[in-house]
C-alpha cells in the first residue's frame, strides 16, 4: 500500500528520535480535557447536535433506517453505555462497513471523535464509525478495562470492572441491528488504551473484527488465542512522551513498538524480514507473505507525539505534553486503504 499523506500541514518541526520521560498522570489527563477546548466547549465541533434515542432496545433491522449522528445509549451486561455513531450522508440502507473508533486512558467518545477527524473520511468513503466509552472513571473521562493490563498510572480496574471485549464484541452485533452492516468490513482502531483495546480485540475477536488499526497503542497481547491471520496496521510517532516507541514505559508498555509489530507478523504466520520504505517524515515497515492473505504493517512517524498521525490541529497547550503533530501521514486514509485492501 502506498503511504499516504496528510491533506494539510500543522507547521511541527520534527524532532530526533528520543526517549521522553513520562509525564505525571494528571499532565496528561489535563491534556485530554482541552482536547474538547479547541472547539471553543464543545467535544464535537464537526457534526450536527445529536438527538439522544429514548431506547436502548435495537430495531430488528437497521437497513434502509439512514441517519445522521446520535448518541445511542446502550445497556450492556447491565451497565449503561454511551455510543456516539456518525452515518454518512450517503448511507441509504444498503450493507456499508463499520469501523469502532476507541478513545484514549481518561478520554470520552466525543473528544476521540474530534481528535481522530474520522467522521470526514466516513463521510467520503462511505463507511459507518461508532465512537463508543469506556466505563471505568478517569479523571474527566473514562479508561477502558484491557484484560490483564493495568490502567494508565499502574492501578488495576476496580472489581466488577465491566468486560470492555464482550461490550465491543455485542456491540457490532447491536449497530447491526440499527444500521445496514456489512458484518465482514468490521474494524476497529483507536488511541493510547484504545489502541491497547484495539490490539487485545484483534486477539480476543478475531471473527468479529476483520482488520484492527491501533494509534500509540499498539501490544501484542501475552494471550492471544486467535487463530486467524489478522491483518494489522499501527501508527506511532518517535517522540511519543506517553507511550514511548522504544517501550520501557508504564507497566503495560514494557517492549517497543517494532517488537509488537514483529509478535503481530510471527502470530500472523508472515515472512521474518519486513519491507521497509521511507518518506518525508515517516517510515513504513510491512512484514508481507502472511497466511490467509493479511498483512502487519507500521508506520513509524519521525518526530510525532501521542498524537493522531495528519489529525485536526491541536492547541499548544495539549502538545506540550503529548507531544508535537506531523502531517507526514493521514492515518485515516491510510487505515481506511489497509482495511479496503484486507
Amino acid at each position: 500500500m502506498t503511504p499516504i499523506r496528510a491533506r494539510r500541514s500543522v507547521g511541527c518541526r520534527p524532532v530526533g528520535r528520543r526517549r521522553p520521560s513520562p509525564r505525571p498522570r494528571r499532565a496528561v489527563l489535563a491534556a485530554v480535557a482541552l482536547v474538547a477546548a479547541c472547539s471553543g466547549g464543545s467535544g464535537h465541533p464537526t457534526v450536527a447536535p445529536r438527538p439522544a434515542t429514548t431506547s436502548s432496545s435495537p430495531a430488528a433491522s437497521g437497513c434502509g433506517h439512514p441517519a445522521r449522528s446520535s448518541t445511542v445509549p446502550i445497556t450492556d451486561g447491565g451497565h449503561p453505555r454511551e455510543v456516539v455513531v456518525h452515518v454518512p450522508g450517503s448511507y441509504r440502507g444498503a450493507p456499508v462497513a463499520l469501523v469502532l473508533d476507541l478513545h484514549g486512558s481518561g478520554s470520552t467518545a466525543g473528544e476521540q471523535e474530534l481528535l481522530s477527524g474520522m467522521d470526514a473520511t466516513a463521510d467520503r468513503d462511505g463507511f459507518i464509525v461508532a465512537y463508543p466509552q469506556g466505563l471505568i472513571a478517569s479523571g474527566t473521562g473514562f479508561d477502558w478495562n484491557v484484560p490483564g493490563q493495568p490502567l494508565f498510572g499502574g492501578a488495576s480496574p476496580p472489581p466488577g470492572a465491566a468486560d470492555d471485549v464482550r461490550f465491543l464484541s455485542d456491540l457490532v452485533g447491536d449497530l447491526a441491528a440499527r444500521y445496514c452492516i456489512d458484518r465482514s468490513r468490521v474494524y476497529a482502531t483507536g488511541i493510547s488504551g484504545g489502541g491497547r483495546m484495539a490490539s487485545q480485540l484483534a486477539c480476543d475477536a478475531p471473527a468479529t473484527f476483520a482488520a484492527v488499526a491501533p494509534v500509540a497503542g499498539l501490544r501484542y497481547p501475552d494471550a492471544c488465542p486467535a487463530t486467524r491471520a489478522v491483518p494489522v496496521v499501527a501508527f506511532h510517532g518517535t517522540a511519543d512522551p506517553i507511550d514511548p516507541y522504544d517501550g520501557n514505559g508504564q507497566a503495560y508498555w514494557t517492549y517497543s513498538v517494532p517488537t509488537a509489530a514483529a509478535r503481530w507478523a510471527a502470530h500472523d504466520g508472515c515472512a521474518t524480514t519486513p519491507v521497509t520504505t521511507s518518506g518525508a517524515g515517516y517510515t513504513l515497515t510491512r512484514y508481507q507473505d502472511c497466511r490467509d492473505g493479511a498483512s502487519v504493517e507500521l508506520y513509524t512517524v519521525i518526530g510525532e507525539g501521542h498524537t493522531w498521525p495528519g489529525g485536526p490541529l491541536l492547541r499548544k497547550s495539549i502538545t506540550r505534553v503529548l507531544g508535537p503533530q506531523s502531517a507526514a501521514v493521514d492515518a485515516d486514509a491510510a487505515m481506511w486503504g489497509f482495511f479496503t485492501s484486507s
